[in-house]
């Protein structure tokens, strides 16, 4: 089992700190514009709620099943998109039943081309030792990353509230 962020969308307050700290821990120089900001989340926003979208990581990823390149892999134990094979096609956004394909389209002045089209998700910060930037930033707590033994008590949890008639709540 994957590890991924979840949300809980009754903390989310709409803030988007977590697409900042996104679009700064992915940032090559460190410096950001509206030119190149470009978070791997989205805060969605809805008369009723507010929570940011994430790629959920999943186990048989639609998304890499789709790239006609194989530019979406699972490493390092997440779903990972490798820049240099991405052609800018789409499908992956097609193909992510939860919206977390983004694809973006750089405006640096390349030598064989005058803008790049990439897939663009969430690596879970992949390479950063304090692990995603988002779940740190968070100013209520409502981004959690999900690991594999999270998930399993997660499980028991809902399975012993079902057998003594509780309804299961979950994020506690």
């Amino acid at each position: 089992m994957n590890r991924f962020v979840i949300a809980d969308i009754d903390q989310c307050i709409g803030c988007r700190t977590c697409e900042i700290a996104c679009v700064i821990a992915h940032s090559e120089n460190g410096k950001i514009s509206p030119a190149n900001f470009f978070p791997r989340l989205q805060v969605m926003k809805t008369p009723q709620i507010t929570t940011p979208i994430l790629c959920r990581q999943c186990e048989n990823a639609p998304c890499a099943n789709a790239c006609p390149n194989d530019a979406i892999s699972y490493q390092n134990e997440s779903v990972l998109v490798t820049q240099s094979r991405c052609i800018g096609c789409k499908t992956c956004m097609v193909a992510c039943p939860y919206g977390a394909m983004s694809v973006k389209t750089s405006v640096e002045l390349l030598a064989s081309r005058p803008y790049q089209t990439q897939a663009n998700k969430c690596d879970l910060c992949n390479g950063r030792a304090q692990g995603p930037a988002c779940v740190e930033v968070c100013p209520t707590g409502a981004l959690k990353l999900m690991l594999p033994a999270d998930m399993h008590h997660l499980q028991q949890e809902k399975k012993r509230r079902a057998a003594i008639g509780s309804s299961p709540d979950l994020m506690r």
